[in-house]
């Protein structure tokens, strides 16, 4: 109790102002210690006479990979976590994790726990916990989301799939403790924090001519083939370089092919990075604006995303693409060794899968430094804003630009249902987070976003 109190910052001598939430299994904390409404933003009192307070403080951290790890040390940090329940079907990959959240923090309460996704023992772990982090692929997304639902937990995700986004919420909707219980999908970088950028853009500026998001995670030092380095999951990769992008055009929300509208732009690099003597290149991809294009219809006449890579990685991935190794159907090939003929014994192969393997050889890089950056520019008449951040490695906790930017926002949205600055019920996060503070988390966690305005 002591150390967590400590880091709340609560003392007998601040004031009232505590926000007291109502979900399933919330933990209540006996304290005549009070908070001053200006440093810590909880606006109600659950019981004034006792001093009671509710805190939600035992998070499940489900896959403990890149980013998985760094919004378990987030949590830590700026959760005001009490406990983590650690998961991964690697036990090898959650040991490391674990090692390293203790190095970092000298935190004890973490356990850990090797299971598959569809591990029937998941279910006691959501009756335990209060807030879900799901770092798990988009595959997982519907399921775990299920066991939210029917345990009370809060749950965040970094999503990357749209259609299984829109589903996450209608099942929340359906859901009997869907009013309770905040279901926040496609959390991270972009999808993410470009919706909430843009989602402050419209509060500042109100309905916009236009919205344009531009974000990338790069090497600081680009190689050959393909001058990229893996970053997360290559799966989610392929999945955004695949399909239909939605888009609004005049008003109206069209689903376009993405790999097209080739642009050329700028990146604010620092001088002392190599990949500054660089040109760049951004082109439409799919599942970047998540659920925008829906909820800002009405609102913003344009709004699009694109990825931006170095100048190049478009034409060559695009041979990749018109090959069809982006194909998720299997096709039957001859089997390795034996001679091609009518009667040659075959196997089903998706090509995506052949592709998967081959790039997480060929951009795997240990020990290369990586870049993030995310621009958004809104204009309403002769009003333009632009937010933008850069971020690069963390070097006192090692977490990549990538990690840092895609757990951190996830985990900020997710903290904010503690504090009382997320909605409780089915997101999207573009309606439930309070973009402004959204910005003051960011910031609080190492990744400053600059606005500039012009008119």
């Amino acid at each position: 109790m002591v150390p967590l109190l400590a880091r709340l910052g609560l003392n007998g001598d601040e004031s009232v102002g505590a926000q007291a939430l109502s979900a399933s299994g919330s933990r209540f904390i006996a304290t005549n210690n009070v908070i001053n409404d200006e440093a810590w933003p909880w606006r109600q009192v659950l019981d004034a006479d006792s001093g009671y307070l509710v805190l939600m403080s035992t998070y499940l951290v489900l896959g403990l990979g890149m980013q998985g790890t760094a919004a378990a040390h987030d949590l830590i940090i700026h959760g005001a976590a009490t406990r983590l329940l650690l998961v991964d079907a690697d036990e090898e990959r959650l040991a490391k994790a674990a090692e390293r959240l203790a190095r970092l923090t000298d935190f004890e309460a973490l356990e850990q726990h090797v299971l598959d996704a569809d591990d029937g023992a998941l279910v006691q772990l959501f009756e335990r916990a209060e807030l879900c982090m799901n770092c798990l692929p988009y595959k997982f997304s519907l399921a775990m989301t299920r066991l939210a639902l029917d345990h009370g937990v809060h749950i965040a995700d970094l999503g990357g799939n749209t259609a299984i986004v829109r589903e996450q919420l209608s099942m929340a909707r359906a859901h009997p403790r869907g009013a309770q219980t905040a279901v926040l999908p496609d959390c991270g970088l972009m999808p993410g924090m470009g919706n909430l950028f843009a989602a402050f853009a419209l509060d500042e500026l109100g309905d916009c001519d236009s919205i344009y998001l531009r974000c990338c995670g790069l090497p600081t030092d680009p190689k050959p083939p393909l001058d990229y380095m893996m970053l997360f999951n290559v799966n989610g990769l392929i999945n955004e370089y695949f399909g239909m992008a939605q888009v609004l055009r005049n008003g109206e929300l069209l689903d376009v092919p993405t790999f097209g509208e080739l642009e050329t732009l700028e990146l604010p690099m620092p001088a002392n990075l190599p990949g500054v003597s660089h040109k760049f290149e951004a082109f439409l991809t799919s599942g970047g604006l998540s659920t925008t294009p829906w909820s800002f219809a009405g609102r913003v006449q344009n709004l699009d995303y694109k990825t931006v890579r170095y100048a190049g990685h478009h034409a060559k991935f695009h041979l990749l693409k018109e090959l069809g190794l982006f194909e998720e159907k299997p096709m039957e090939v001859p089997e390795l060794g034996s001679a091609m003929g009518a009667h040659a014994p075959m196997a089903n192969v998706a090509p995506r899968a052949v592709l998967g393997v081959c790039l997480e050889r060929v951009l795997h890089h240990p020990g290369d430094e990586d870049l993030a950056f995310l621009r958004c520019t809104a204009t309403a008449g002769d009003k333009c804003l632009e937010l933008e951040i850069f971020d690069i490695r963390d070097s006192k906790t090692g977490f990549t630009a990538m990690e840092r930017t895609t757990a951190y926002s996830a985990t900020a949205c997710l903290y904010g249902v503690v504090i009382g600055k997320t909605k409780i019920g089915a997101g999207p996060i573009e309606s439930a987070v309070d973009a402004t503070w959204y910005l003051d988390a960011l910031a609080e966690r190492g990744i400053p976003v600059s606005v500039r305005r012009t008119s």
